[in-house]
């Protein structure tokens, strides 16, 4: 069902996935409130976003979405839109790869934070300015590895897995009134997400990774949809069908790869295989 006049709010705006996310969808908007940390990006973008829109409304709020303030500004900026947000996309994530034993606290601490904290602390504080739209949508941005445990992936992982439960708990408890949550899980992407030793692991493994624009179109034939979940990928979507059904044959072929993966998250650069907040 096409849309003309969707009122946004997008988190991770400033990242690579956040960017071409917003550039899909200007034309579907009426209102777009972009949420990132980099403002410099975020103005870029509100050029880009005029030469393809140049009738929406794109305004940009430089935000860290794990600390209460800055939640509570993205509710001020939301609430001065011209109508009630009927679209919430979560787009922030960070990853980091490594094995467990070697990541910090701190870092662990993060990856929960934005990845998982976050986008529910963001969703409540802007839930009475959903449920004010005659009809309304949460979308988190996911991943495969949220339904595919992997090494090297943990944190992530278990921010995903989170993520995911949390959206469909969310959707049941609002099932009886006007807003919808959902899950869209893109596999491996070309951004900042993906570091120089992913990457390298990546063409090792043969995974492919998408264009962050193809990602987007995707993303807009989801929010147009109505199916509460969307997995991007294949043979990933066989993959996560297996670990359902048949998760033995997925940790033996897993193991497989181990020695592929250790080589490289021992080439990994600690500086930076964290990215922060909107590296997407």
């Amino acid at each position: 069902m096409k849309h003309a006049g969707y009122r946004l709010v997008l988190t991770g705006a400033s990242g690579g996935l956040g960017q071409a996310f917003a550039a899909a969808l200007a034309p579907r908007c009426a209102a777009m409130l972009l949420v990132g940390r980099d403002g410099a990006r975020l103005e870029a973008l509100r050029g880009k976003l005029a030469a393809v829109a140049p009738d929406v409304d794109a305004r940009g709020i430089i935000a860290d979405i794990t600390e209460p303030a800055a939640r509570d500004a993205v509710f001020s900026a939301a609430a001065g839109l011209p109508a009630p947000i009927d679209l919430l996309i979560h787009a922030a994530g960070i990853n980091d790869f490594a094995p467990l034993e070697d990541q910090s606290l701190a870092v662990m601490e993060r990856i929960l934070a934005i990845n998982l904290l976050a986008p529910i602390a963001l969703t409540q504080r802007l839930l009475p300015l959903l449920l004010a739209a005659p009809r309304a949508q949460v979308v988190h941005i996911g991943s495969i590895f949220g339904y595919l445990g992997y090494p090297g992936f943990a944190l992530y992982c278990a921010s995903k897995f989170g993520l995911r439960g949390y959206s469909q708990a969310l959707r049941r408890e609002l099932a009886d009134t006007n807003v919808s949550v959902r899950y869209f899980a893109p596999r491996a992407v070309r951004t900042a997400l993906t570091t120089p030793a992913i990457a390298a692991m990546n063409r090792e493994l043969g995974t492919t990774e998408d264009a962050p624009e193809a990602v987007a179109n995707e993303l807009v034939r989801f929010v147009g949809a109505r199916a509460w979940d969307r997995k991007l990928g294949y043979p990933e979507r066989l993959y996560v069908l297996m670990n359902r059904l048949v998760p033995a044959l997925t940790d033996n072929a897993i193991r497989r790869q181990l020695a592929i993966i250790r080589k490289h998250w021992l080439r990994a650069d600690p500086a930076t295989a964290t990215t922060e907040g909107e590296s997407r």
